[in-house]
């Protein structure tokens, strides 16, 4: 079977190491297009990935005949009108996370997929990578009995200075603040640990003032398996935080979200530690999994579906900062 050929609007940071060169070790892929507003970057970027074509303007790319799928890499604001054009086009196309700027997007997105009958996909690698699946297994195995709870503690210290510049803390790009971009990958991974949830309360506030997003967010959640959870995400915070807590009936299991650490299980008086590392190139085993889908061999865990319900999760959490509904 052929290569799947892809092209990528928006090769800024996270394809350098992240995605960008899994898309060239993939079995069965190849990267043979690039896309940058700045037609210089996109060419230095080619140059140095050995990426046959760039181009400054997205359409040259999504129109491109020797592009038979697409990765939007562009920050959240831009995704639902990028793969509008993308579905009409076409192509099957891969969306950075957060998948879009609320939900309401996302369920416009995956209907311009579905109404095309191509695939939607979310680069919310977590779900593919060895750490996880162990988590998953072992939940699945009840090897801390029966889940009953699951926390979530996210935290870092304020953005100052020309932190406060980035786009992940302007609402108007990213959605809300930090809470989207890291909080993301928490309800996502909730998602597919645990199982959908179908309650979510949250709350969010701006203790800093030093930008306008919220920097810290607390939530409290109910998952359909009858299992409760709770969150926080606090971005004024001394230190770096980072773990997730599944409490069982007869043990307790814990993993990191972002940090490359083991997965730490105790069962009465026995602790164990599965060692487990990320791979060079975080997205390459979900990239494998679209790769496999297109050819016809499997599927891949992360969609537009299950994407959107994150969404749903995150838009819950800040609606009362920004007076959504």
């Amino acid at each position: 079977m052929r290569s799947i050929r892809w092209g990528i609007i928006g090769c800024g940071d996270v394809t350098e190491v992240k995605s960008g060169p899994a898309f060239q070790k993939t079995e069965g892929s190849a990267l043979v297009a690039v896309m940058r507003r700045d037609g210089e970057k996109a060419r230095d970027y080619a140059r140095r990935h050995g990426v046959p074509r760039a181009y400054d303007r997205a359409d040259d790319l999504i129109q491109d005949s020797e592009v038979d799928a697409v990765y939007i890499a562009t920050p959240p604001s831009s995704h639902a009108e990028l793969a509008f054009r993308v579905a009409a086009a076409g192509k099957p196309c891969l969306v950075e996370k957060p998948m879009a700027l609320n939900h309401a997007e996302c369920l416009k997105m995956i209907g311009a997929f579905q109404s095309r009958r191509l695939p939607l996909w979310v680069a919310y690698y977590r779900r593919a990578l060895r750490r996880f699946q162990i988590v998953h297994d072992r939940l699945r195995e009840g090897a801390i009995g029966r889940l009953t709870s699951v926390h979530v503690h996210v935290s870092a210290p304020l953005a100052t200075g020309a932190d406060t510049s980035n786009w992940r803390i302007d609402p108007s790009v990213s959605g809300a603040g930090l809470f989207f971009d890291l909080g993301s990958h928490c309800f996502d991974l909730l998602d597919f640990l645990v199982g959908r949830i179908t309650r979510v309360d949250g709350h969010s506030i701006n203790t800093a003032g030093a930008y306008p997003a919220e920097d810290v967010t607390v939530a409290a959640f109910e998952f359909e398996n009858g299992s409760l959870g709770t969150g926080v995400w606090n971005f004024n915070a001394p230190e770096k935080t980072d773990v997730m807590t599944f409490i069982g009936s007869e043990g307790e299991l814990t993993s990191p979200i972002f940090s490359d650490t083991g997965v730490v299980m105790k069962r009465r008086t026995v602790t164990t530690i599965e060692e487990v590392r990320n791979p060079p190139h975080v997205h390459q085993p979900l990239i494998e999994t679209i790769v496999d889908e297109l050819r016809g061999s499997g599927n891949c865990p992360s969609t537009g579906e299950s994407a959107a319900r994150t969404s749903w999760a995150l838009d819950r959490c800040v609606a009362d900062y920004y007076g959504r509904d």
